[in-house]
């Protein structure tokens, strides 16, 4: 019989993910997490032969289901415009556990170009080409403008898509009741009418 499946690594992971929530990748003892995982350090050197290949571990644990939705939202066999709303409401349905890491990677590529850079790579064979297929099936369908650069369009639509509905969430306890912002369920369906149809008035129903 093989020896059985070890839980070390996802002890690890869960450990580092607490610490570096709490006290930044660079704060963070390895020897806590160690500890707080419930095995040695030499095991976190085994698993994870540095510092940010945990972080990246940490990233990974939650980003492969993720990426699994994304690719399934972002099918080509869909119109551009479903894509984008599939999109959307995947991003706006963060589990405790994305958000937390979401919220870890926002901190870490602010401070350290390295873990950024890492990062980066990571996403260039993951979420962002088919993004940016996404966007240049928008743009060929007409529902994108064919005067952005494939750039601006990719910020637009990633931003829009995970970061504003993050910031929503986080503030929708702290706005006054005079400044309501759609229920939860709508944020998606109102962020993907700002992204198709812009914020700014026509020119012909602007005052001069």
């Amino acid at each position: 019989m093989g020896r059985p499946p070890s839980d070390i690594a996802p002890r690890i992971v869960h450990a580092a993910r607490r610490r570096f929530l709490a006290e930044g990748v660079e704060g963070a003892s390895l020897r806590a997490i160690a500890r707080e995982a419930g095995t040695s350090i030499g095991m976190v050197y085994y698993y994870y032969p540095t510092k940010d290949d945990l972080f990246l571990g940490v990233v990974e644990e939650v980003y492969v289901a993720l990426l699994a939705d994304l690719e399934t939202a972002l099918g080509r066999t869909l119109p551009v415009e479903d894509r984008v709303r599939g999109l959307y409401r995947r991003l706006g349905a963060l589990t405790d556990d994305e958000r937390e890491v979401v919220r870890l990677v926002i901190r870490e590529i602010l401070v350290s170009p390295a873990r950024l850079g890492r990062l980066v790579k990571r996403f260039q064979r993951g979420h962002l080409p088919l993004l940016a297929q996404l966007a240049e099936d928008g743009v060929k369908a007409g529902v994108f403008r064919k005067d952005l650069s494939p750039a601006l369009l990719l910020a637009a639509i990633g931003c829009l898509g995970g970061p504003a509905q993050a910031f929503l969430s986080a503030i929708s306890e702290h706005l006054p009741s005079a400044t309501p912002l759609p229920a939860a369920d709508n944020r998606s369906t109102a962020l993907v009418d700002v992204l198709l149809s812009g914020i700014g008035t026509r020119p012909a129903a602007r005052k001069t």
